[in-house]
């Protein structure tokens, strides 16, 4: 049976939806329709402010009081428009369920997690209590892939990781056996195989229970692995729908041709012909020698190292990318680098200064030595700091310099980064994500930096953002020649960027060698199998990798 001859779970007719206002000036979503079908996948693609979310909170009646919605959005055949808020709450999270983009932040912190999935089962199903409602709870941990089921439900969502509370998320999602899930950017916060986990898990969830699903997204790699259909969205309006295979193969429109083409590309697994060359001007004096480095902390008592022997160098005017899991390090070693943690033995240099043995005088030089960049601008900018007073923060704690200096820095610095002159009497919250971390950018580079750690700069960001970002890096590591420390988990990102690449593993490292050899012809287990759960914007080649990872996946 084909899909037109489906009867859709969800029908979304001339959908518009507008703040503060009726008119067609003050739609954020324009006439949007489409249906969701069971067994189906649809993702609604775009960037920020394209109103893909705004649709989805439309269907389950979240949106704002000063929301105008009109059009129809029917499910199973009843009108949810204008519904009573008695039929939307039962309907939200019984007959549809909902993922969201952060699991740490969609759970209540004080109660364990079986509690909070028993009190949504309880919502919808009243006569379900006791023995039979805490197995139902086991059993819906399990179904998601959660083996010690009774550990889970019992712990508090600190205590688990990014993966297990977002498992945790789709069994309370599935409590109430929905005929639809919404999941809104479910894996945007994951490492790579930790998405490939959950991406199939999805999979799963669609093959076998038949359940619609309706993904929104910015990561067309994502699209490509999971969704059966797709649409477009742009300022509120759809702008191309169809089958993914049909619109990845030959897009109609030309914002998608766009948003297609600013997705960084992996390569194919194997091919090792390209090889990686030196950036013009890098030289081999290091600017950073990590030798045998390690850096421990101390959890419930003991001893725990996050880094374990850690030896690399990063050379001026080279992008070493170093890559892994969450928890395998990187962070920690960017952390160290600057002086935040300790370095507990081994040996650890920035511009020839030893960290372990320098004083405090010292380590202030080298901390002017470095910028750092940030994954989230948002939290890094102090919001009640106009722009231009953030920018030239570095310059205050570090030069002599007078506020006209000062001044005429930040207007240079700005222009580096591309942003207007005017921007430093803005303050952060008038800015986009992509404007936010372009004036991170602009801060880390105030001193001139020999060193800038660039840790998981673009992971907040839409593709095509995402793609500024990193030309306007490429040309300022051009332009300064300062050696950079690229951490991320997107290795597409890093293949593009850097010149080597170190691969962390529980806090070792694992393989480390010319970014654009290592990552396609990797010589560890561990690199290949982070490579095949990497999602590509090809569904193709996506269904190969991930048959490779599943195969990778078995054998571990």
């Amino acid at each position: 049976m084909s899909p037109a001859d489906v009867t859709p779970v969800l029908s979304v007719r001339d959908l518009s939806v507008s703040f503060g206002g009726s008119g067609e000036a003050d739609r954020v979503v324009d006439s949007v329709g489409f249906d969701l079908a069971p067994g189906r996948v649809l993702a609604l693609v775009g960037e920020s402010g394209s109103g893909k979310s705004v649709t989805a909170m439309s269907v389950l009646g979240l949106l704002p009081e000063t929301a105008r919605v009109s059009g129809s959005v029917r499910l199973d055949g009843r009108e949810l428009v204008g519904a009573a808020s008695a039929e939307l709450r039962a309907v939200r999270g019984g007959r549809i369920g909902t993922v969201f983009q952060e699991p740490m932040s969609a759970f209540d912190p004080v109660y364990p997690i079986g509690r909070q999935i028993a009190e949504a089962i309880r919502v919808h199903r009243r006569g379900l209590r006791g023995a039979a409602l805490r197995a139902r709870v086991r059993e819906l941990l399990t179904s998601v892939g959660l083996p010690d089921a009774a550990r889970i439900a019992a712990s508090h969502p600190h205590e688990l990781s990014g993966g297990q509370l977002q498992r945790a998320m789709i069994a309370m999602a599935l409590s109430c056996d929905p005929v639809a899930i919404i999941a809104d950017e479910p894996t945007t916060a994951l490492d790579v195989t930790v998405q490939a986990g959950i991406l199939d898990l999805l999979r799963t969830l669609r093959d076998t229970r038949g359940t619609a699903i309706l993904l929104i997204t910015h990561d067309m790699g994502v699209v490509a692995d999971l969704a059966d259909d797709v649409i477009v969205m742009r300022q509120g309006v759809i702008v191309e729908s169809g089958a993914v295979a049909a619109v990845f193969d030959s897009p109609a429109s030309e914002y998608t041709r766009e948003l297609l083409a600013a997705v960084p590309s992996l390569g194919a697994l194997g091919d090792a012909t390209e090889v990686a060359t030196p950036r013009s001007g890098a030289d081999a004096s290091p600017v950073v020698v990590l030798d045998g480095a390690s850096v421990a902390f101390r959890r419930r008592g003991t001893a725990v190292r996050a880094v374990d022997g850690a030896s690399f160098a990063i050379g001026r005017g080279e992008v070493v990318g170093l890559v892994g899991e969450s928890g395998s390090g990187k962070s920690t070693i960017g952390r160290a680098l600057v002086g935040l943690v300790p370095v507990a033995s081994g040996h650890a240099s920035v511009a020839g200064v030893e960290l372990g043995a320098a004083g405090r005088r010292e380590r202030r030089r080298v901390r002017s030595r470095i910028g750092y960049v940030f994954q989230d601008p948002a939290s890094s900018l102090n919001p009640r700091n106009t722009i231009g007073t953030s920018i030239a923060e570095p310059l205050l704690l570090h030069t002599a310099q007078s506020a006209a200096e000062r001044t005429a820095r930040v207007r240079e610095l700005l222009a580096q980064v591309r942003l207007p002159a005017d921007f430093a009497r803005r303050y952060p919250h008038e800015l986009s994500g992509g404007q936010r971390q372009r004036v991170a950018i602009a801060r880390a580079l105030a001193l001139e930096p020999e060193l800038l750690i660039a840790d998981e700069p673009t992971s907040a960001l839409d593709v095509s953002v995402q793609a500024s970002v990193l030309e306007l890096l490429e040309e300022l590591q051009r332009r300064h020649g300062f050696a950079c420390l690229f951490i991320s988990h997107d290795l597409a990102v890093v293949r593009r960027l850097a010149d080597r690449v170190v691969v962390l593993h529980r806090g070792r490292v694992v393989e480390q060698g010319p970014a654009a050899a290592v990552l396609a012809a990797p010589a560890e287990a561990y690199t290949r199998r982070l490579l095949a759960a990497a999602p590509v914007a090809d569904p193709e080649a996506q269904a190969a990798r991930r048959e490779l990872w599943r195969e990778l996946e078995a054998v571990r």
